[in-house]
């Protein structure tokens, strides 16, 4: 287990798929860690991180980055896009060309830059698409290995069944999540993985999220050497002049960026009684919004505007309380976006404090 009190300088992060930075500030405050770069390909999502951590430069599109040449770091996070495994998408799952299969690359920067911790969130689907696509009607599957995978006189041991997710059975076939983890296996590292809801934490929404700890120190190198488990060789990062930067000896991890999130896990669960003014404001929703209103310390925004003859429009504002996040993080005019733009941002981000919870209950 990883100790952030137990070293003289803070867990460096790096942050890929990074949006508005809701799963960097849980890995920032669960783990006392600083973001050191990020990687975020929509420009206007990106001004939100670049303003919140102006120290760190955005490596853009992760298609085109370089691994061999980025700071290495100790926790790699990031949610790959979702929408090929979203229950509402075309469950095209991970295959390539498709935005899920983005994954492929994280799955790369994990292999070369070798982080002790990688921390991956994603939706509900993640669990139930498929890893790819079911073949064409008369794709005869050419390129099939015709090999049995086991020798014909070898004996299976100690094998747990997993139907669901490791698709054991024709009619279940790999799953996104299944894929996802027998990756991470590959490269040499043990995972875990818990599904949340953000109402566990006191939201006024379900938003169930699949989150991924997977860590590298149940399968270091027996000399205890730092090296790398499936090659053997010493990682490049090992080199002293890149994981044991000199710091000065009042050197603190910076907690002042997420230190807000004490104060929610602090309320969190406190008994709450609406007033009249929420029952006439809310009314069956009463309950629930003055829960979250207690949670995050303000009060609730306007939900929506008319606007013109299109009806009612979410406001941003409100999806931004509703993400538990502080007022202006992302609808601050400093990051000249659009209500849209806002509005996109929000839908595709995660809720900091669920992921907060989820990674304390994967890390006990």
């Amino acid at each position: 287990m990883l100790d952030p009190n137990a070293r003289d300088r803070p867990l460096r992060v790096g942050s890929l798929f990074s949006g508005y930075g809701g799963l960097d500030l849980a890995v920032e405050y669960a783990l006392g860690a600083e973001t050191i770069w990020f990687s975020e390909n929509n420009e206007h999502v990106s001004r939100i991180f670049a303003h919140h951590w102006p120290a760190a430069p955005n490596l853009g599109d992760i298609t085109a980055i370089n691994w061999n040449e980025t700071p290495p770091v100790d926790v790699l996070c990031g949610g790959f896009p979702c929408q090929d495994v979203s229950t509402v998408g075309k469950r095209a799952g991970l295959a390539p060309g498709t935005r899920s299969g983005l994954w492929s690359h994280m799955a790369e920067a994990i292999e070369a830059l070798q982080p002790r911790l990688v921390v991956i969130e994603n939706v509900r689907g993640l669990l139930s698409s498929p890893a790819v696509r079911a073949p064409l009607e008369g794709d005869d599957d050419a390129q099939r290995n015709p090999d049995n995978a086991i020798p014909s006189g070898a004996t299976l041991r100690d094998l747990e069944p997993d139907p669901w997710g490791l698709g054991d059975l024709a009619a279940r076939p790999l799953r996104a999540a299944g894929a996802v983890l027998g990756d991470l296996a590959d490269l040499g590292m043990d995972a875990q993985w818990i599904g949340l809801p953000a109402s566990l934490v006191g939201a006024p929404h379900p938003r169930l999220r699949i989150f991924i700890l997977a860590r590298q120190d149940a399968v270091s190198d027996a000399t205890g050497d730092r090296l790398n488990p499936r090659r053997r060789i010493t990682r490049p990062s090992a080199r002293a002049t890149r994981d044991d930067r000199a710091l000065a000896s009042d050197h603190r991890p910076r907690a002042e960026r997420a230190g807000w999130l004490a104060e929610q896990e602090r309320r969190t669960g406190d008994a709450v009684v609406p007033d009249r003014g929420h029952l006439h404001r809310w009314g069956r929703y009463a309950d629930a919004i003055a829960q979250w209103e207690h949670t995050t310390g303000r009060a609730a925004p306007a939900p929506a505007l008319m606007k013109n003859d299109a009806g009612p429009r979410a406001e941003p504002e409100f999806v931004e309380w509703l993400m538990g996040l502080p007022a202006g993080w992302v609808t601050d005019p400093a990051h000249h976006l659009t209500a849209n733009q806002q509005t996109t941002a929000l839908g595709n981000g995660v809720l900091p404090l669920q992921a907060v919870v989820a990674l304390q209950s994967m890390m006990a």
